[in-house]
C-alpha cells in the first residue's frame, strides 16, 4: 500500500517513513502543503498522512483542496494541537480522523490500517465522471449507451475513474491492478485498448490518453 506523507519536521518524517517502511508500507514525503497537493494529484495513494501546521500551505488547506477536486483518498491529519475546534476543521474539511502529538507509532499504524480497511469495505457502488458512470458492483459502463465490462476491465477502469485527471505508468497501473497476477505488463496495453473501445461506444465524453508502454491518464475528451 502507498502512504503520502506530508510532515515538515524532517526528523520526525524520516522516522514516520522508517516505521512506515518496516510495516510494508511505500512511503512519498513531502515537507508542506503545495508539495502534498501536487504529489496527490499525480499519483495515487491508499491512505493521505498530513500535518496540519506546515510551511506554505497548512494541512487542512491543502485537505481542502484536495476533496473539491473529487479527490477521496482517506487522510488522516497530524496536528501539535489539542484545541477541539482545531480538530472539528479538520473533520469538517474532509479528513477522516486525527491524531494529536505527541503520539505512538503503534496507534499511528493501527488508525491508518483502520482507514485503509474502511476505505475497502465503503468503496462506492458508482463512479461517475464526465458523462460516463461505472456501476461497480454490475460491472456496467454508463453513457449514451451502456455496455458490459468484464472482470479485469472493471477493475482497471475502476482504477481509472477513481483517479481522473492523474497520469500513471504502464508499471504504476499493473501494480494496482493486476498486483502480483504474474500476467506482463503488455497486459495493461491490451486492457486499454478494450476500455477505449467500449468508451467509444457509449458515446462517452473521456477518453484514456497515452501510448503503449507509456503513462496513462483518463481524462475528458478534446
Amino acid at each position: 500500500m502507498k502512504i503520502l506523507l506530508a510532515e515538515d519536521e524532517k526528523d520526525l518524517s524520516r522516522a514516520l517513513v522508517a516505521v512506515l517502511e518496516h510495516s510494508g508500507y511505500k512511503v512519498t514525503p513531502v515537507y508542506d502543503g503545495e508539495a502534498a497537493v501536487e504529489e496527490a494529484r499525480s499519483g495515487a495513494f491508499d491512505c493521505m498522512v498530513f500535518d496540519i501546521m506546515m510551511p506554505k500551505m497548512d494541512g487542512i488547506t491543502a485537505l481542502t483542496i484536495l476533496r473539491e477536486s473529487g479527490d477521496t483518498t482517506p487522510v488522516l491529519l497530524l496536528t501539535a494541537k489539542s484545541e477541539m475546534n482545531d480538530k472539528v476543521t479538520g473533520l469538517d474539511a474532509g479528513a477522516d480522523d486525527y491524531l494529536t502529538k505527541p503520539f505512538v507509532m503503534v496507534e499511528l499504524l493501527a488508525r491508518i490500517r483502520s482507514l485503509t480497511r474502511r476505505r475497502g469495505e465503503y468503496a462506492p457502488k458508482k463512479l461517475s465522471f464526465g458523462s460516463v458512470t461505472l456501476d461497480v458492483s454490475g460491472q456496467e459502463l454508463v453513457s449514451e449507451n451502456s455496455v458490459r465490462l468484464a472482470g479485469m476491465e472493471a477493475s482497471l477502469m475502476e482504477f481509472l475513474m477513481m483517479n481522473p485527471n492523474k497520469s500513471f505508468t504502464t508499471e504504476e497501473i499493473y501494480s494496482h491492478v493486476w498486483k502480483e497476477s504474474g500476467e506482463g505488463l503488455d497486459v495493461v496495453w491490451i486492457y486499454i485498448s478494450y476500455l477505449r473501445n467500449k468508451l467509444r461506444s457509449i458515446v462517452a465524453d473521456v477518453e484514456i490518453t497515452g501510448e503503449k508502454g507509456g503513462s496513462f491518464t483518463l481524462e475528458l475528451s478534446n
